[in-house]
């Protein structure tokens, strides 16, 4: 949770980059992460190397550097001290020098980071450090020093129970929502977080995000499973009521390693979106995220991967769109191209037995008529044990679309079966999700989404299948396939309908009458006022 005076100083920084000519939010989203990532790891180094002792660290920047350039003569490349690289040293050079050094050592550097056969080390090669003018450069820097030292000044006031650099991040990621048709890449954190608290994930999930664009279901992830594991001193809840934490109370540094190394991966078919994903966790401190540049739809994705891979999958795939028969991957049972309806089986296929899946879909999937919508709903409900149809509502993704939405929540049963591992749905209205449904989308005073996840944990005790008129019930499966697997909530719920009593017509022309005498009545006073 920011203040706003450090939204101040992001907003500043934003506007430098906007104001200076880079007005694709993408560009300048990618060209400040490089720039988050060079000062954080300066700082990051630093730490380690004060707090370890001995031989237990080697500074990244210890040693010399090999640039790839030939000396004068053309004979040996030119090696450089990786201290020249440290943000807190090229910050001091000259104007003019500062961006020539970045450009031509530090970014380099900063691409040849992680081992070669990493998603990070592979995506970085295609990347570009890009900044129209030294000037620019050198007020970006300036400007995110500034926020650093906000940052640590907080850290001494006693603030040390969050990630406020990965908030900063996703700050930063909020603008892409004023970006016109950028916008549909980003989900709202909130929405997410929500569905995160659904699932629970923990300590050993595989987790994975199927159309991950930056990132924000795998981050929420994790910081769900550090608020989990943190003290009650080491959390604090955010403006939407749901805890952040450092796990604290993770001691063994095994459930760490396979914490930032082994547990969260994310695929994409924009290498743009997938270099900022990468950047995403990596400054939310998840070191070695493994986000890959590949259609999830696709042949290739079976190529290289197989059904049953992750214990945990959460997506807000594309609402709309189609993959060509040709691409397409063979091992799909439902015949469409529709890629919403696609990415639903595909998840199905993602989870290993017991998993568990939390995808956003149009409405429509839950009641549309042709042979593919009803072939993938059952489906769904014979190999998994479908357990919760959460109804949004329709202006949640305002002002790109007014699109109707749900949340599909499922535990992965039996691949192919032939017998249904669904027993009964838990049907759920969320009538706000804490945010003005307007194309402003203002916050309201209170959020109803903790009241929802507690719902979500009592259902069995709070719901009915009697009673359908509350926002909660339950309907069984044979309902369900009476009405042709419909799962939309309007099939199933009761609306109750007052009654309204009227005057009769006569007593109403009455008091219009009446009505009508006093107001002339008035107006001639009023003007004799007026003489």
């Amino acid at each position: 949770m920011l203040s706003k005076e450090l939204k101040s100083k992001i907003d500043s920084l934003w506007d430098k980059f906007w104001s200076r000519g880079m007005a694709n939010p993408l560009t300048a989203i990618e060209q400040i992460s490089y720039l988050l990532f060079m000062r954080r790891l300066d700082q990051m180094d630093a730490d380690e190397t004060k707090r370890a002792s001995g031989d237990e660290y080697q500074s990244i920047f210890e040693g010399t550097w090999d640039t790839g350039e030939k000396d004068t003569e053309g004979k040996k490349n030119v090696l450089i001290h990786k201290e020249e690289l440290r943000w807190t040293v090229f910050k001091e050079y000259e104007t003019e020098q500062k961006l020539k050094h970045v450009t031509q050592y530090v970014f380099p550097f900063l691409k040849e980071l992680n081992d070669e056969n990493s998603p990070y080390a592979r995506h970085m090669k295609s990347a570009n450090f890009f900044m129209p003018s030294a000037l620019l450069l050198e007020d970006a820097m300036l400007a995110i020093d500034d926020i650093f030292d906000y940052i640590e000044q907080e850290k001494k006031d006693g603030q040390v129970f969050q990630d406020t650099q990965g908030d900063v991040y996703e700050y930063l990621l909020s603008e892409l929502k004023n970006a016109g048709k950028n916008g549909q890449f980003r989900t709202p954190r909130h929405l997410i977080r929500f569905l995160v608290e659904i699932l629970d994930p923990d300590l050993g999930d595989k987790i994975c995000d199927p159309a991950a664009g930056t990132g924000g279901f795998l981050v929420a992830a994790y910081q769900h499973i550090l608020a989990k594991h943190s003290s009650d001193e080491k959390r604090l809840k955010d403006d939407n009521g749901f805890f952040n934490g450092l796990g604290d109370q993770i001691k063994d540094e095994k459930f760490w390693d396979q914490l930032k190394k082994e547990t969260f991966y994310g695929y994409d078919i924009d290498s743009g979106m997938v270099r900022i994903g990468l950047m995403n966790l990596m400054l939310h401190g998840i070191t070695y995220p493994h986000i890959e540049n590949l259609d999830t739809l696709s042949k290739r994705y079976d190529e290289s991967h197989q059904e049953g891979e992750f214990s945990v999958v959460l997506a807000n795939p594309p609402f709309t769109g189609k993959i060509s028969k040709n691409d397409k991957s063979d091992e799909f049972r439902i015949s469409s191209n529709s890629t919403e309806l696609l990415f639903l089986e595909r998840i199905m296929k993602m989870l290993r037995p017991g998993g568990k899946g939390g995808v956003i879909i149009p409405e429509g999937v839950l009641f549309g008529s042709s042979k593919a919508n009803k072939q993938l709903r059952e489906i769904l409900v014979k190999d998994c044990q479908l357990e919760a149809v959460i109804s949004l509502p329709s202006g949640v993704f305002k002002p790109y679309t007014g699109v109707k939405t749900a949340m599909l929540v499922f535990t992965k049963e039996q691949q192919d079966s032939n017998e249904f591992h669904t027993e009964r749905v838990w049907f759920y209205e969320l009538e706000s999700d804490g945010y003005s449904l307007d194309d402003n989308r203002r916050r309201l005073k209170e959020s109803p989404l903790p009241e929802a996840v507690l719902d979500w944990e009592e259902r069995g005790e709070k719901s009915s299948e009697v009673d359908r008129k509350g926002k909660h019930f339950f309907v069984p499966l044979e309902e369900i396939q009476e009405n042709e697997y419909d799962l939309s909530i309007n099939r199933y719920k009761e609306f109750v309908y007052e009654e309204q009593e009227y005057d009769p017509p006569k007593k109403i022309l009455e008091a219009l009458v009446s009505l009508e005498n006093e107001i002339l009545s008035d107006m001639e006073e009023l003007k004799g006022l007026f003489g």
